[in-house]
């Protein structure tokens, strides 16, 4: 009855519990969620004044489908200042959202058996979307020991005839683990002399707490061309429900491709988001975004402590982004058990690790207030001691 496609397509697991978590509150159940990804700050008020003063002067008609010029100049001005990139405004695009983002991308790139390396642990849509534009998934399991991060060795062993391209996530959703300029430059050399494609997703990279941040075009001209950077503002500047994401890529064609999909799908991203956007593009709520970067590094550092004080857990100290990645081997591998019985007996809602292709783990998101996070973790402690 249904398509192929969408019968192949798994839902996602992090709205999966949060959702389970939303009905155990509505039957009046003591629910903490620790489960979604999504700042616990408001959007900054910059941003908000130039959604609103685009409502009061009638900017609500039809845009290019890329994005108004202005825009795709904010974006263009942002990649340089802080990437160190150049390009064109013809080898950029607005979407909505960086998951529009990446399924244009995927449409446009995969055709049947086209392999895409995947490292895992990863976010939970990459492997989907793969699978619903007909690709094959090669997952590469990661561990504590690389931090969560692939090795050049890793990745020569998964490149076949058939590989297209490979999903780079720095910092990374689970794990929060960051490629340093070093790391990127010898996945580089692996990549040199082949026609692999490398998607970049650099939406968390606003929220780096130790080291620097390096986008993986900016490594040399080789990765500058086989990079498509995707970026967005999200997670940096607490915009998740205007939709606001981005891409860039010196493949001109590519670019003319995915508008022509966009346009057939969506057309232009909302205007008032368009001029939301460019005060936040342009640096003005830097400031904000600087203390929402250092409040999610204290929260970092707490919870980095407190799950490594728990006997039965363990955890690698994220360097980026607002979730930790928590090993529960030493207890149960079922990390889809564990969650649920943690939902269940305590009123705990994390992501199992399953979902992001790691079993044994679980994902806490510490995107939400100091007294709910030491909350959720003594419930944690409770939950792991009655186990034991």
């Amino acid at each position: 009855m249904f398509s192929k496609r969408i019968e192949k397509l798994s839902p996602s697991l992090t709205i999966a519990i949060s959702q389970k978590a939303r009905e155990l509150k509505a039957q009046g159940r003591d629910i903490l969620s620790f489960s979604a990804g999504e700042p616990d700050f408001d959007t900054p008020e910059v941003i908000k004044y130039e959604a609103i003063k685009a409502i009061t002067d009638g900017f609500t008609k039809y845009t290019n489908v890329a994005g108004i010029p202005e825009l795709l100049e904010a974006i263009k001005i942002k990649l340089k200042r802080d990437n160190h990139l150049d390009y064109d405004l013809d080898e950029i695009i607005a979407s909505n959202g960086a998951k529009q983002s990446l399924f244009n991308i995927f449409a446009c790139l995969i055709d049947e058996g086209d392999e895409v390396i995947i490292p895992a642990p990863y976010w939970v849509t990459y492997p989907e979307l793969v699978k619903y534009h007909g690709g094959k998934v090669v997952s590469i399991q990661t561990d504590e020991s690389t931090n969560f991060k692939l090795t050049p060795k890793m990745l020569q062993k998964a490149i076949t005839p058939k590989t297209k391209a490979i999903v780079l996530t720095t910092p990374s959703n689970p794990t929060g683990s960051v490629y340093t300029k070093e790391e990127l430059q010898d996945l580089g050399e692996v990549l040199k002399n082949t026609d692999i494609w490398v998607i970049s997703d650099e939406m968390y990279e606003k929220l780096v707490f130790d080291g620097e941040f390096t986008s993986a075009a900016s490594i040399n001209e080789d990765m500058l061309n086989r990079t498509i950077t995707v970026n967005g503002l999200s997670k940096s500047h607490a915009m998740t429900g205007w939709r606001f994401g981005y891409c860039a890529s010196k493949n001109k064609e590519l670019i003319k491709n995915m508008i022509k999909l966009q346009s057939q799908s969506t057309s232009n991203i909302n205007t008032i988001t368009q001029k939301a956007a460019i005060p936040a593009l342009l640096g003005k709520a830097d400031k904000d975004v600087e203390e929402m970067r250092k409040e999610f590094k204290r929260r970092r550092d707490f919870v980095y402590e407190a799950f490594n004080s728990i006997e039965g857990l363990s955890a690698s100290k994220p360097a980026g982004a607002f979730y930790i990645f928590v090993n529960h081997k030493a207890l149960i591998k079922d990390s889809m058990a564990f969650a649920l019985d943690l939902l269940e007996e305590k009123g705990v809602a994390v992501v199992p690790g399953i979902g992001f292709g790691s079993e044994g783990y679980f994902r806490f998101s510490f995107a939400t207030d100091f007294e709910t996070i030491n909350k959720g973790i003594k419930r944690i402690e409770e939950f792991v001691k009655e186990i034991k």
